[in-house]
């Protein structure tokens, strides 16, 4: 039987609606019974308390903003009578939270072992561009290529992109960077680099990003050194296919999984159901040995505490505080407001404030200890949960996470979306209209959370699923062919 609202935490001042609620609806919460003063859409919050005007409103037991108006019990609260209560710049305290999962049972999936004794969940080919000039040529190469896939190969696919050319300074290195952490990623079996000659990131500077890799699954084609670039990228990709396609799958250590956390197109039940679960999964992966990452730093405004306090040591701390306020300066310097977020999409789905929407974000990094944090395209090194630093927006979060390492990316929603990443990118729906209605992109659904499914069962099938995509089965996005990656532009265009 499905819940009609929820009382998130015992001190909260809200609550949240699950189906849309009718004004005059009547509902009984802590022994009390409150009429509803107005309609209340699915995943919006109502007032349990009378409020007076610039008073905190509590939500999953913390401020998530401030009234602008007096609301009185059983009101709707929403951006027309609360606003965000976050400021700039601020001095953080380190409060030490001490937080130890006690180890469970080692699971295994079948991944494929690479020469440098990486893993990989996919035996991908990719095409690489060095620079925006060949996108269409690398376009063309992944079209003609689809015929050559033999053997173990689950795909061939191409990463245009539009920059390699025209940037400067750490602009022009995250670029470097991003591109020579994809060459290096498991999960591409072969990797052809396509460059054009006379670009700045070219294939020579790009080597010296990449650092030692085998001549057999990584291959070099400069454009404009061809006759024919795209028939030798062919014969290159022959010869890929041939290094990679006789590789097979064996048991592996579910200890050597990396998963990046992600949410987007959030709604009030996002930081109800599907964030939490994937918190769970979070902790009972790192429980077994294995290795998450969460990033979209500005979506952790307002709950950057929480995480700060889980950082196993100060120097830890110092980092995250580094983390959460250049990305603060990185706004500030483009004359932008710090906290305009939530999105429309957002709003409409029942977020309020950023405060609203980063306590329900920060609830994927479930209750372990934070172990590392990392500047954007840093390679992941510590296992257990780690901090990325990447903006929030869907398409080049995503890509961050898989250029730091993650094997796969679990991407929340309430709203929905098609897109891929470089690495499988499994959609986990936080209502099950949602699930329902859009079954070609939605691969798991936590909407069952609050229609009688607790969230160990649910915990325990997201680990399974994640098992079995690990292990070759693909995700809707796969099945649809969809391949995608962007690159986080900061700088100067020439």
């Amino acid at each position: 039987m499905q819940q009609k609202y929820i009382k998130i935490h015992p001190s909260d001042k809200v609550a949240v609606a699950l189906c849309p609620l009718a004004a005059g609806t009547v509902v009984s919460i802590d022994n009390q019974e409150i009429t509803l003063l107005e309609d209340i859409p699915q995943g919006h919050k109502f007032a349990l308390e009378d409020l007076a005007e610039n008073e905190p409103v509590i939500k999953y037991g913390y401020p998530i903003g401030i009234t602008k108006e007096a609301v009185r019990s059983g009101g709707w609260i929403h951006v027309h009578n609360m606003k965000t209560a976050l400021g700039d710049l601020l001095t953080y305290t380190y409060n030490k939270q001490d937080m130890v999962l006690a180890p469970t049972e080692e699971r295994f999936f079948q991944g494929f072992r690479r020469s440098d004794g990486k893993v990989g969940v996919r035996n991908e080919i990719w095409i690489i561009p060095t620079v925006g000039c060949v996108n269409n040529v690398a376009s063309a190469i992944e079209r003609r290529a689809q015929s050559l896939k033999s053997g173990s190969i689950d795909a061939i696919a191409a990463f245009p992109h539009p920059y390699g050319c025209s940037q400067m300074g750490d602009d022009q290195e995250n670029t470097r960077q991003i591109l020579a952490d994809l060459v290096n990623h498991p999960n591409a079996g072969g990797v052809l680099v396509l460059g054009l000659g006379c670009e700045n990131s070219n294939i020579e500077e790009l080597k010296k990003h990449i650092g030692p890799y085998d001549d057999k699954r990584v291959k070099f084609l400069v454009s404009q050194e061809s006759d024919n670039e795209i028939e030798d990228a062919l014969a290159l990709i022959r010869e890929l296919v041939d290094y990679a396609g006789a590789m097979k799958r064996e048991p592996v250590s579910c200890s050597e999984l990396i998963i990046g956390m992600k949410c987007g197109g959030s709604d009030g039940l996002s930081g109800i159901t599907a964030n939490p679960t994937v918190g769970a999964f979070s902790d009972l992966l790192i429980s077994k040995g294995g290795t998450t990452i969460l990033t979209e730093v500005p979506e952790m405004f307002g709950a950057e505490t929480l995480l700060m306090n889980r950082c196993e040591n100060e120097e830890l701390f110092n980092k995250t505080v580094t983390l959460i306020n250049d990305f603060k300066n990185y706004f500030k310097s483009h004359n932008q407001t710090i906290y305009e977020n939530p999105s429309p999409g957002n709003k409409k789905g029942g977020i309020s404030t950023l405060e609203d929407k980063s306590m329900g974000c920060t609830q994927k990094s479930g209750s372990a200890p934070v172990r590392g944090v990392l500047s954007y395209g840093e390679p992941v090194k510590e296992k257990g949960l780690n901090l990325l630093s990447a903006p929030g927006n869907d398409l080049v979060a995503s890509t961050a996470l898989a250029a730091s390492g993650a094997h796969i990316v679990l991407f929340t929603t309430g709203r929905g979306t098609p897109f891929a990443s470089p690495v499988p990118t499994v959609k986990i729906s936080s209502n099950s209209a949602l699930y329902q209605k859009k079954g070609n992109w939605i691969d798991f659904n936590c909407g069952t959370l609050v229609e009688g499914t607790d969230l160990a069962t649910l915990r325990d099938r997201l680990f399974d699923y994640v098992i079995a995509v690990a292990s070759g089965e693909e995700v809707k996005s796969e099945k649809a062919g969809f391949h995608d990656m962007a690159i986080f532009k900061q700088g100067v265009t020439l």
